[in-house]
Order: C-alpha cells, then sequence, then structure tokens
C-alpha cells in the first residue's frame, strides 16, 4: 500500500512496452516492468525508496500514451520539474509527458473516472517494418462497416464476462462502455474502447471478435448474444499484446 508521506506527485508516462514484462513490478524474477523502471529512476534522482502506482496494470508488451502513476516524496523538487528531472535515469522507451501535483487522497488508479484504450490493425498483405511493435498485421480485406455496427452492440452497461481472460479474479463482470468504434487511417484502423473499466485482456478479446465480424466468420447481430451467453469459449481470440496502448485516463475534476 502506498504510505502517504509528503507530497503527491502524478505523472502521464508513455512507453514501448514490446521488451517490458507489463506494468506491475514482479519481485524476485528479474524480469523488467514498468514500475519497476520508475521506481528506480525515482530512487537515483532522491535517493527515495517509493511505491509507484499506476492507473491500470498493463499485460506485457502492451504499450501506452496516457498511463497515470502517482507517489509521495519529501523532495523537494518542483511538481512541474519532474518532467525534466527523471529523464536522465529512465530507458528511451519510457517517456515522462506530464508531472504534476495532486491532492493527499488522489489514487491513479481507484479515482480514475474513465480510461480510452486503442487497439490498432494494420491492413496490407505486405507487412510493415514500421508497424509491426504497434500493430496487428491483417492480410485480408475487412467489412469495416460490419465491424462498426457490432461495436456498437458492446456500448452500454453489460456483463462482460465472455469478453474476460479465464481465471480473471474480480468481484463483478459488469462494465459500462461509454464509446465503441472503428477509425480508418489509410493502412491502418483503430478500434478505440472508452469505459469506466476493463476486465483481464477484454479488449484485446473484443479486437478479436470484431476481425471475426470483419472477416465474415460472425454477423453483427451476434453480439448481444454472445454477451448474453456469457461464455468465454464462443468469443473470439485474444490478440497479440502489440496493437493495444493505454490512450488516455480521465479523473473529471480531481485532476485538472
Amino acid at each position: 500500500m502506498i504510505e502517504r508521506d509528503g507530497r503527491n506527485i502524478v505523472l502521464t508516462v508513455a512507453y514501448d512496452g514490446t521488451e517490458f514484462f507489463g506494468f506491475q513490478s514482479q519481485a524476485g524474477t528479474g524480469l523488467p516492468t514498468i514500475q519497476e523502471a520508475l521506481e528506480t529512476a525515482i530512487h537515483k534522482l532522491t535517493g527515495e525508496t517509493i511505491t509507484v502506482e499506476g492507473s491500470g496494470r498493463t499485460d506485457t508488451g502492451v504499450h501506452a500514451w496516457g498511463q497515470v502513476v502517482n507517489f509521495f516524496t519529501k523532495s523537494t523538487i518542483p511538481p512541474e520539474r519532474w518532467l525534466l528531472a527523471l529523464a536522465p535515469y529512465l530507458p528511451e522507451t519510457i517517456v515522462v509527458r506530464e508531472s504534476r501535483q495532486a491532492a493527499a487522497d488522489f489514487h491513479a488508479r481507484f479515482s480514475a473516472k474513465e480510461k480510452t484504450y486503442v487497439y490498432q490493425f494494420y491492413c496490407q498483405a505486405v507487412p510493415s517494418p514500421f508497424h509491426r511493435r504497434y500493430s496487428y498485421h491483417v492480410t485480408y480485406d475487412l467489412d469495416v462497416e460490419a465491424m462498426q455496427e457490432a461495436a456498437g452492440y458492446l456500448e452500454g452497461s453489460h456483463d462482460f464476462r465472455a469478453f474476460c481472460a479465464a481465471g480473471a479474479k474480480t468481484k463483478t463482470f459488469v462494465r459500462e462502455i461509454y464509446a465503441c468504434r472503428l477509425e480508418q487511417d489509410g493502412c491502418l484502423l483503430r478500434l478505440v474502447v472508452r469505459g469506466n473499466g476493463f476486465l483481464w485482456n477484454m479488449v484485446r478479446i473484443i479486437a478479436g471478435t470484431l476481425l471475426g465480424v470483419g472477416a465474415g466468420k460472425r454477423r453483427p447481430q451476434d453480439l448481444p448474444v454472445l454477451l448474453g451467453l456469457g461464455d468465454r469459449r464462443l468469443t473470439g481470440a485474444t490478440l497479440p499484446p502489440q496493437g493495444l496502448t493505454l490512450h488516455h485516463v480521465e479523473y473529471g475534476d480531481l485532476l485538472k
């Protein structure tokens, strides 16, 4: 549990997750994680041993543009200067985009109001060396209109157990999706999902299921049926992690 001693500093962090085993530290394994890299950098800068709390525990290979973390420090470094102060101690694959101070009761995870994830497809017969780390390669034509229709059925409050990895520990499978849409940008097709919370592998399973719709293996009208049945075995594959990015976390008035 994070100790509330000193000022509560909040960082917005972007990272390429390719070479990391997720956000959360894995003590005793020797595996590199984003949390460990941040905590090590802060220790080198200030001499403090602190715990960094993240808004979400991104999995191995998943990226972030708007991961939010907070920690308490006795350092006198001005809140807005942490952005530059930490840079020399972080690998090039992790960048602090913004730094600020928050109230003592702010928590990056528990204060979050909504999150936006983006899953990216690269749609071309020939793969791209420039997109291979940040997208899932699709070699066949997709019916994007059908995918868009199917995505609309996921908006609203639903029991998403059919879109959750087996073995997930959660009190409830109900989540509310505020927006689920496809955006075309040349060869890139982006699935943008915004909601109040997400289950383990939920967006990657949604992406796999919508991909099946785009390939003509499912109908858009199958989505509400899948939600109702609640059977993970009936939904699509969990697509690889490199296509997924935690894009934005919203805190409303708690973080301006």
